[in-house]
């Protein structure tokens, strides 16, 4: 046999540079079973699904070992699908098994692979304890129980995000997953980007649940209720609601939306068009004065949260722009006024930190929420299946008036590099097509976590940064520590940014050049690039936002709310 092949089940499998063997063997078609492996995280090993048969009739787990040229090794033997049926049967006996009114039914992995093994019945006496919730968080909901120890959320939360507000307690069959001091998770580190719900194989950390709200406001007749729908939403629920091949699904969103009841249908591209415009102002005014700091963006509310509780150093150099959520939330709540009834203001995002966002202090009007409600992509699918709407059948609809008009500029916000892009539109002197396709090259776009570019904005040269995953965050911080010199620095949160938030679907990294591909394609195909050059912006400056600018679009973080209850 050529030393550059190994045998998998007999079969030849050549070796191009995988790191493991599970890798090799999912490229030679082989679905091997796993819980605790992801491409992006260590290696851990722990759940033992992937485990090989070698020529020698030892088993290997795939996940950890390397291959070489010459092994051979089997994946479907009967001492192997025995084992697998046992770890399964193990997992069970210690596990929550009312499945259908889990959170997670459907998608649960370890659902899966129960059936796909055919589990049926299990030897093994239940021991699962009663329900254990933590409900603390305004974006998390924890169950305890469900939890199969595969780490992938600890791994996660503390490679990817650099945040570790949760980890492994305890030793043997007393070990769990717990926050610091098993304080519930609203009082932990945890900044609520949800990326350990969207990596978690069970129901053990899922997204907080909120549709009820909107669908009792929606059975209201005295509440009017008016819905925004972001970027990234649009790019992400074709597949899961049976369209064949990826789309921007805006249109169908909007049709589904009304046949549920729902009364006026915006864009958040919007909010984004103006954040862009004060933005931009305001690094233009930073660039004028001159700072040690770079100006930071304030879009995504788990780098504002991960900002306060890890470096509260660096909040005078966030942007004091409010999220295009809650810009355009503010005009929501001031264009209702004029209709008479109570408006209900409900904003669907594909991220888990809105929710927390949507509850601080710093955004209630009144005593009232400026949002309402938070409805995540996950939560809008399911509404939409529970409304029994056959959503490839829908015909396209256009958004309401009069926030009906939006830019390319706004539609990419979804996407890591986004907000950069559109603010270098904006404080470019040069509004040529041309200047326009040179934006797209500076370096900004792309699925890396860590990108900079050098722009040219009047007389001088601006470094800027662009991050996404807050471990990527933190090395920056870092390097601005030591000296190192920036003037704007983007910072998302999830990997990808918005279109890998932690309310949406759950994405390789295959899926996030695919959506941040469709909002591009929607940028090309906007007839306005430009924020600035958006009619409906004059607008609103000179009606509903006269006179109120700063109070609508601008806001005063309070450090000592970044621990944020809502039951």
């Amino acid at each position: 046999m050529n030393r550059e092949f190994m045998l998998i089940d007999g079969l030849p499998a050549p070796l191009q540079g995988e790191k493991n063997l599970l890798e090799l063997i999912r490229k030679a078609g082989i679905s091997l079973p796993t819980f605790c492996y992801y491409s992006e995280l260590s290696v851990y090993g722990a759940c033992r699904m992937c485990m090989v048969e070698n020529e020698w009739g030892d088993l290997e787990a795939a996940c950890s070992t390397p291959p070489k040229a010459g092994m051979k090794v089997r994946t479907n033997t009967a001492r192997l699908r025995a084992y697998r049926r046992m770890i399964l049967e193990l997992l069970l006996a210690d596990h929550c098994r009312d499945c259908t009114t889990c959170p997670k039914n459907d998608s649960c992995r370890l659902q899966e692979l129960a059936v796909r093994f055919g589990i049926e019945r299990v030897r093994f006496p239940n021991t699962a304890e009663a329900p254990d919730i933590d409900d603390s968080s305004p974006c998390i909901r924890r169950d305890k129980n469900k939890c199969i120890l595969c780490g992938d959320c600890v791994r996660m939360c503390s490679e990817i995000q650099n945040v570790g507000a949760v980890d492994f307690a305890y030793r043997g069959s007393k070990m769990t997953i717990s926050t610091a001091f098993d304080v519930p998770l609203a009082e932990s580190g945890c900044v609520g980007c949800g990326q350990c719900a969207a990596v978690c194989p069970t129901g053990a950390l899922g997204v907080k649940d909120d549709t009820r709200r909107l669908w009792e406001a929606v059975s209201d007749p005295q509440v009017k209720v008016v819905v925004q729908i972001a970027p990234a939403v649009r790019v992400a629920v074709g597949r899961e609601l049976g369209l064949a091949e990826p789309e921007n699904c805006m249109g169908r969103i909007v049709a589904a939306l009304r046949r549920m009841g729902i009364d006026e249908i915006f864009d958040t591209s919007v909010g984004a068009d103006l954040t862009v415009l004060e933005e931009a102002g305001e690094l233009l005014s930073t660039l004028k004065k001159g700072s040690d700091l770079p100006l930071f963006t304030s879009c995504c509310p788990a780098w504002v949260a991960y900002c306060e509780k890890s470096h509260p150093e660096l909040m005078r150099a966030v942007s004091t722009c409010r999220s295009p959520m809650q810009m355009f939330a503010s005009l929501i709540k001031e264009h209702g006024k004029r209709s008479g009834r109570k408006v209900f203001h409900a904003a669907i995002m594909p991220c888990t930190a809105k929710k927390f966002e949507a509850a601080r202090p710093e955004f209630r009007h009144g005593g009232a929420p400026a949002v309402d409600c938070v409805i995540t992509t996950q939560e809008l699918i399911r509404m939409i299946r529970e409304s029994g709407l056959v959503f490839a059948e829908l015909e396209p609809e256009a958004v309401d008036m009069p926030f009906g008009t939006v830019t390319g500029a706004g539609l990419i916000f979804g996407v890591t590099g986004g907000v950069t892009e559109a603010v270098i539109r904006c404080v470019s002197a040069d509004k040529t097509p041309g200047a326009l396709r040179a934006a797209a090259y500076t370096g900004i776009r792309g699925m890396s976590g860590s990108k900079e570019a050098l722009v040219r904005v009047g007389d001088r040269d601006v470094k800027i940064a662009v991050v996404s995953g807050l471990a990527h965050a933190e090395e920056l911080i870092g390097r601005i520590g030591a000296g190192e010199k920036y003037d704007f620095v983007e910072v998302m949160a999830c990997p990808g940014g918005c279109v890998n938030g932690g309310g949406q679907p759950l994405a390789s990294a295959f899926d996030r050049e695919e959506r941040g591909d469709l909002l591009y394609n929607a940028d090309r195909m906007s007839s306005i690039k430009r924020s600035e050059e958006n009619p409906l912006m004059m607008t609103l400056y000179n009606g509903l936002l006269k006179g109120k600018v700063h109070d609508l679009l601008h806001v005063h973080y309070r450090t000592e709310n970044t621990g944020v209850s809502h039951a």
